[in-house]
């Protein structure tokens, strides 16, 4: 893993799981869009099938680092997956949101993401509770080729 020097602090730090996935790794690594400034990624530990995730591609724990232009493509993002997935899996509703800190749930607590988890009524079950295991009853690679699809004609009408 690489490391890269913190503007702020000067300290080196190990880059993020998210930093520097080359577009030949895209399929393999689950990543649907890439943006100016941001990408969307499908979580390999999803909450729920479907559950999808907008980066910046700048690593930084803190919200306040993003310039208005990444926040604003976080957001149009964000609505391009929701679009996506209401024509691809056709959820009830979504939680949408972000970790910030390890104290608050942030697995990837050195650099900021944003979940957007689709929810369908009675998704959850007795398995996570007894089990401490999750079923998703969708294949990632099916999903990935069904969200892939539609996010790309999604982009490509927005842009016409």
């Amino acid at each position: 893993m690489q490391s890269f020097k913190d503007v702020k602090s000067g300290i080196k730090e190990k880059k993020s799981v998210f930093s520097d996935i080359p577009p030949e790794q895209d399929e393999e690594r689950f990543v649907l869009y890439r943006g100016k400034t941001s990408f969307i990624i499908m979580n390999l530990y999803p909450y729920n099938c479907g559950h999808l995730m907008v980066i910046p591609y700048l690593q930084t724990p803190d919200f306040s680092d993003l310039d208005s232009r990444t926040k604003l493509e976080i957001m149009d993002l964000t609505d391009l997956c929701i679009k996506a997935l209401k024509e691809t899996l056709k959820p009830q509703g979504f939680n949408f949101g972000a970790n910030l800190g390890r104290v608050a749930g942030g697995s990837v607590d050195t650099h900021i993401h944003f979940h957007i988890v689709p929810r369908w009524e009675g998704d959850t079950n007795f398995m996570p509770v007894l089990a401490d295991a999750k079923v998703l009853s969708n294949d990632m690679k099916t999903t990935y080729r069904s969200l892939k699809k539609a996010i790309k004609a999604l982009a490509e009408a927005k842009k016409a």
